[in-house]
This record gives C-alpha cells, structure tokens and sequence, in this order.
C-alpha cells in the first residue's frame, strides 16, 4: 500500500504566513509571555523555539526564567502582573514545574483571555460545552493538519491512545462535537483499557499519545487506516549527530505501506503545536482589543 504521508511543515509555513500577512498589513504586534522555571533541558529547548516563531512572525515576546527554587508566591505575583500587562497578550507557564509548585493552580492563575495555552479550567470547561475559548494547542493542531490534508473525520470511529489533558480528553472533545471538524464516534484509551490492540484495530483514525517509543505496532493498526503520532521521544543513537535520535509512540511497521496516511516523527505534530499557539496568540491580541 501506498502511504501519504501527512507533513506538518506544510500546514505550518500555511498558518505562519497567514499570520505574518497580518502582523503586517495590520501594524499590529501581538505579545506573548513565557514564564521557565529551572533549567529543563526539553523546556528550553520548547521555549527557545516559541522565541524563535515570535521573531519569526514579528510578534512581540518575553521570556521569564526562573530559578527553580523560586517560591509560587513569586509566580504567582508574576502572573498577576503579566495578566494586567497591555502589550502581552498570551501566557504560557511550561511544564514541567518544579514539585513544590502546585502546577493547576499556578495555570488557573493565568487570565482565561491570555490563557493561550488553553489550560485553564474556564477554557476546557468551554471545550466540553462547545462553547468559543481558547483550546489546548497540539489538539487543535491535530485538527488542523487534519482539515489541511482533507482527512475526512464525519462519522469514522477514532482510538485515541493516551488521556492527558494536555492531549487526549481534549482532543476527544474536540472530535466528539457536532461541528464541521468533528462528528466522530470516538473511543479514549489508557492504561486500563482491555485489549488495547482490539479496540484500536476497529478505528478508521488512530492517536498515540503516550510518550513511549513504538509502544503502538502492526497488530495496533488496521491496514488503511490513519495514523496520528504524537510522541516526540529521544532514543539513544551513536551513529546520529547529537548522540539520539527522535522516535514517535508508533512503531514504523504501522506506518509507511501499512496506514494509509500517517503524521511524521519528526516533521508532524510537533510543528503544529507552536503553530497553533502563535494563531491562539493572535486572536487573543484581537479579542482583547474589541473588548476595550
């Protein structure tokens, strides 16, 4: 079988145009504050290419960063700060925080109108209304790259192999709506699910979200179907540059000559989550400006 392969790239450069066009035309300048604490290697690495979109598109950025000792009164106090800020217009606390720091508190501190990262607790209480709010950024992604590569969705049964809130209760909400990019019948897996390997077989669209190399193969996948791979994982590798390489949740065997189309690792969804997160800036920017 001949697999398509779904980039991510493309539907990004797609979204960054459509938002540097009116960065542009506008001479409006959308600000975005990140707020670190300690020095996470991955955190970095995240942040430093949220900067970089921001450059990129000509937004306006901030990053704090934090030791990792700082106290949650200290952030706490920041947020407040950042929330009553008139030239920022999106927040976005990263995670992992330290474990003295209370993470869901410390989200649902950010104003749900800067909250563009889509956490907190009013916005993911909108999601499961159908009601408009921000949503967490790699499931609107996912949907995205999904409409973009004409992915039909009305109607297929979709196995969605992970519950984080950072990714799979959305992502579920988001199918499950009545709306033009949802009406799927969709069935949420985890570490509890009987006989994973039968339940994901039956689905026309499979989402690994675990964070485990290769955790989903053939036997996961029914032939034809579509794969959406989320995992962006490090595997030990001599022979490559950096010494790792990045591997997704699915294991290669259920991909190329077996889906019918699958998203990349690297080259997927990882690329659509900044992206989204520089489009939720915006209308976050757009929103508080009619709001005035």
């Amino acid at each position: 079988m001949e697999s398509r392969k779904l980039s991510g790239a493309v539907v990004r450069d797609a979204v960054f145009a459509c938002l540097a066009r009116g960065v542009e035309t506008s001479g409006r300048k959308p600000g975005l504050a990140v707020v670190l604490v300690g020095d996470d290697p991955a955190s970095c690495v995240y942040v430093a290419g949220k900067g970089r979109a921001c450059e990129k598109l000509g937004f306006h950025h901030v990053t704090h960063h934090l030791p990792a000792d700082t106290s949650e009164g200290e952030i706490l106090r920041l947020l407040a700060a950042l929330n009553d800020a008139a030239d920022i217009h999106g927040i976005l606390v990263q995670i992992p925080l330290p474990g003295h720091i209370d993470a869901a508190r410390v989200q649902a501190a950010v104003a749900p109108r800067k909250d563009v990262d889509g956490f907190h607790p009013e916005n993911l209480g909108r999601l499961l209304a159908g009601r408009p709010g921000f949503v967490p950024c790699t499931p609107l992604g996912i949907i995205e790259m999904l409409r973009h590569h004409g992915v039909e969705l009305a109607g297929r049964e979709v196995a969605i192999v992970g519950r984080s809130v950072i990714v799979g209760r959305p992502l579920a909400m988001l199918l499950s709506l009545k709306a033009e990019l949802g009406n799927a019948t969709v069935t949420l897996c985890h570490s509890a699910t009987r006989d994973l390997a039968a339940v994901t077989r039956r689905a026309d669209l499979v989402v690994a979200a675990m964070g485990v190399p290769g955790a989903l193969d053939r036997d996961h996948v029914a032939e034809g179907a579509v794969v959406v791979d989320v995992g962006i994982n490090r595997v030990e590798d001599p022979a490559a540059k950096k010494g790792y390489r990045l591997v997704g949740d699915v294991a290669p065997d259920a991909l190329d000559g077996w889906a019918s189309a699958y998203t990349p690792v690297p080259g997927g969804v990882g690329l659509m989550t900044i992206a989204m997160l520089m489009r939720n800036t915006w209308e976050a920017m757009v929103q508080q400006e009619q709001a005035r």
